[in-house]
């Protein structure tokens, strides 16, 4: 599971391209954690997976794995790209569909392959990569060579939307996991950082050439830290923490930019995005989740089965860890600017 943020929104929904069915890039691939998971933990032995209600009340298929009311932030910006249909998750995407792009993100997943381990399987950025190889090798297939299927992938974008999880479901929980006795936050910031550049080396060398990496949000500002610190304001150490990570990220992308040839690489800043004031959206609610959450093995997620608030576009998150649907929409609006330079 993941994160965002105290939504202070400063984005215009008049960046939102009406003009779908006609996509700006012929095929979008999506790798990360709960914030764009569409269905990939459903059949796992995890507790964090959301293809239950009230999960889904918003969603025109009820249920599907999105850890929201509606849509998520990955179908918002498949939408931007003028996809007519959200891309599909890597557990169900068969045949041609999936030369429209694949999503392979995993609620709990992190960059380091321990992350989230506590609430059972997941699929972590390594595996996810394990999978995006499975779909070239399908996509060469198709295309009917490996000179075509690198052609082909040249053009497509890759979204990648990862790290929250080593943090709430790593280093903030030292019951479980040993790394903040290993690691102070500079350290963490910079360890977590160099092996992410190496996946994402991996991925361009399957043929990945147009990046957009996402910082992380202010997970100090989520309902699940604010209430583990027994706190209603945001836990600032948690968010310098993070800020640590994005800087480095930010560096190791640049470098990334200038020595791999052809390559493009996109910082995607959440925490830029999410500035502003909420309320002009009609968002007043950030403290608090809309849905009842679970005290039990999956805390902070929707209890099954209970009745949620029923004025959803006020709330910014919909459990303690991840926002509403009217929230992912407004994120992903923002992140319009940061795709352009990838559009060609």
């Amino acid at each position: 599971m993941a994160c965002y943020l105290k939504f202070w929104f400063m984005v215009s929904l008049n960046l939102l391209p009406l003009v779908f069915g006609v996509p700006q890039v012929p095929c979008l691939f999506i790798m990360g954690d709960s914030l764009f998971d569409n269905g990939n933990n459903n059949n796992l032995v995890t507790a964090a997976k959301a293809n239950y209600p009230p999960y889904g009340i918003d969603f025109p298929d009820g249920p599907t794995g999105r850890f929201s009311n509606g849509r998520n932030m990955a179908d918002f910006i498949a939408e931007l790209l003028g996809f007519d249909e959200p891309i599909p998750p890597f557990a169900t995407a068969t045949g041609r569909e999936i030369l429209t792009g694949v999503n392979y993100a995993s609620g709990a997943a992190g960059i380091r392959d321990e992350t989230g381990y506590q609430l059972g399987d997941r699929i972590s950025l390594d595996r996810q990569l394990l999978n995006h190889q499975t779909t070239v090798s399908s996509i060469a297939f198709l295309l009917g060579s490996k000179e075509a299927a690198a052609n082909y992938l040249q053009k497509c974008i890759y979204l990648v939307n990862i790290g929250s999880n080593d943090y709430i479901n790593n280093y903030l929980m030292p019951q479980n996991y040993q790394t903040s006795f290993v690691y102070n936050p500079d350290q963490y910031a910079t360890v977590l950082t160099q092996q992410y550049s190496q996946q994402l080396k991996a991925l361009y060398s399957c043929g990945a050439r147009k990046f957009a990496a996402f910082g992380l949000g202010r997970i100090g500002c989520i309902p699940a830290e604010m209430a583990n610190s027994g706190t209603n304001g945001c836990v600032e150490t948690i968010n310098e923490d993070v800020q640590r990570f994005n800087d480095r990220l930010k560096s190791q992308l640049g470098d990334l930019d200038r020595n791999l040839s052809g390559a493009q690489f996109v910082y995607v800043d959440m925490t830029a995005i999410s500035s502003g004031d909420p309320s002009t959206f009609g968002i007043t609610v950030t403290n608090a989740p809309c849905c009842i959450v679970s005290t039990t093995v999956a805390k902070g997620q929707c209890a099954p089965n209970q009745v949620p608030c029923n004025n959803r576009d006020i709330y910014a998150f919909w459990d303690a860890f991840h926002p509403t649907e009217i929230a992912s929409e407004l994120l992903a609006a923002g992140t319009h600017s940061y795709l352009t330079p990838l559009i060609t």
